[in-house]
């Protein structure tokens, strides 16, 4: 079992930046792959970012490829979502998920995190 919350969301103005970070609980928090989501009002959730345990590789959606870095720190238990150069359509509520799978699929996560709300103005 894992519990995740995430934390570092807020208001910014284009061009800023965030991190997220998101607090897991779980013995075996590091052998699990773990994914960003966001859900802006009136859309479906989509993947962001996907870290893998097993070599640290990563996978990031097109929208925010060369922007975001998602990187973990097995030691403090914490996913991170580094989001420079943001934009309005940034906007949305972000999570953080885990899973035993390679996969940018919402329905392959196996936990998932509240949400914290990201709001970029113009």
């Amino acid at each position: 079992q894992v519990q995740l919350v995430e934390s570092g969301g807020g208001l910014v103005q284009a061009g800023g930046s965030l991190r997220l970070s998101c607090a897991a609980s779980g013995r075996t928090f590091s052998r699990y792959n773990m994914g960003w989501f966001r859900q802006a009002p009136e859309k479906e959730r989509e993947f962001v970012a996907l870290l893998r345990w097993t070599d640290a590789s990563t996978v990031y959606a097109n929208s925010v490829k060369g922007r975001f870095t998602i990187s973990r720190d097995n030691a403090k238990n914490t996913v991170y979502l580094q989001m420079n150069r943001l934009k309005p359509e940034d906007t949305a509520v972000y999570y953080c998920a885990a899973t035993d799978f390679v996969t940018v699929e919402a329905g392959s996560y196996n936990y998932w995190g509240q949400g914290t709300q990201v709001t970029v103005s113009s």
